[in-house]
């Protein structure tokens, strides 16, 4: 790989940052926010540069929020003068600090305790509440960070210990599976080995909350982090309000749930979603295209979007997946809801994060 890092089938072996090499091109982050922000965390306080760029979707999101935090450790980073990708980072040595991040973003506070692991002194890293706390969990459990309040943590900085980790199922590639045993009342989905962490079952509340059957068994936790095994049964599903901290928990979400929306009795409402503006497409106009696909009316708010108890005539089936690779996936639901067939350009996006994802759902409910 570029940075020097050993890549084998489904194994990544690194010696850790100071054996990392300067990459001769620029990396090539594809789709992936996560991994632009994360790498930029892990890069600031290497002792290597590195221009971090995407897709033409990746290239058009914001990243000045993640500059400012790191700037108060010392990092060196530059964006584009409108605050996008490619994002330049010059390695530099870190000083311990106390860090707000305004938004509850894992994302954010990731590449922050990322950075702060190689800093002089111990980093506090503080945000609004919402946000998943994998990294934070896993730090605590190495002995690299503890938590200091409900919103406050504290990265102790240190090499790494080598460890192995299997890593357990997504919930937000299983809530795809979750939302198409809801919607068909006597289906049910069994999913094993997933991450349960709260900040990622927001979507099992909203379903519960709907009507959908939903249990959950605890199985061993992976570097403190819960996992155990998730059952959906459909059942007559009725529309609720999301707003708050469950729309934070439902973030990546949201668009399945317009879709799920459609097939409930009532009205569903989102808000406090103005995030999904700045998803991989504009995710408040691709959640009210999608539950129209899905047969339901539907309008967008700056925030959120309303999902409506009336029924349209369907239309012709057809969508611009726009290149996300969770607006292609909720689609394929869609049509479940839509008892129909539905054709969606750009359905390869899925790959993104499931590839064969279209061959398993057929194979699941054909």
């Amino acid at each position: 790989m570029a940075l020097g890092v050993e890549h084998s089938g489904d194994r990544v072996i690194s010696t850790g940052i100071g054996g990392w090499s300067t990459p001769r091109t620029p990396l090539d982050c594809g789709n992936s926010g996560t991994t632009m922000r994360l790498l930029t965390g892990a890069l600031a306080g290497s002792p290597v540069g590195a221009s971090l760029v995407g897709d033409p979707s990746l290239m058009r999101r914001p990243m000045r929020r993640l500059v400012a935090p790191l700037a108060v450790l010392g990092a060196d980073i530059s964006v584009t003068d409108a605050g996008t990708a490619p994002i330049d980072v010059t390695g530099a040595p870190l000083e311990g600090a106390e860090v707000s991040v305004p938004m509850a973003s894992a994302q954010v506070r990731t590449a922050v305790a990322l950075a702060a692991l190689t800093a002089r002194g111990a980093t506090t890293v503080d945000s609004p509440p919402g946000f998943r706390d994998h990294t934070e969990r896993w730090l605590t459990h190495l002995g690299l960070g503890r938590v200091e309040s409900a919103t406050t943590f504290v990265v102790t900085p240190g090499p790494v210990p080598p460890f192995e980790i299997t890593l357990p199922g997504d919930p937000s590639s299983a809530a795809f599976l979750w939302a198409a045993a809801a919607v068909l009342p006597g289906s049910r989905i069994i999913t094993p080995n997933v991450s349960l962490n709260p900040g990622r079952t927001g979507f099992l509340e909203v379903l519960e909350a709907m009507g959908a059957a939903v249990t959950l068994e605890g199985t061993e936790p992976v570097l403190g982090d819960p996992v155990g095994t998730v059952t959906v049964e459909g059942g007559t599903l009725h529309g609720i309000d999301v707003s708050g901290d469950l729309t934070v928990r439902s973030l990546d979400e949201l668009p399945l749930l317009a879709v799920v929306a459609a097939a409930a009795e009532g009205r569903t409402t989102v808000t406090d979603a103005g995030e999904l503006r700045f998803k991989e497409s504009d995710r408040i106009t691709s959640s009210v295209e999608l539950a129209r696909l899905a047969g339901a009316e539907a309008v967008d708010q700056a925030d959120g979007f309303t999902v409506l108890p009336t029924r349209s005539s369907l239309d012709a089936g057809l969508l611009d997946a726009a290149g996300d690779h969770r607006v292609a996936m909720a689609a394929a639901i869609a049509a479940l809801v839509r008892g129909a067939p539905v054709s969606v350009a750009g359905f390869g996006a899925a790959d993104v994060s499931w590839p064969g994802f279209g061959e398993v759902l057929e194979g699941m409910w054909s």
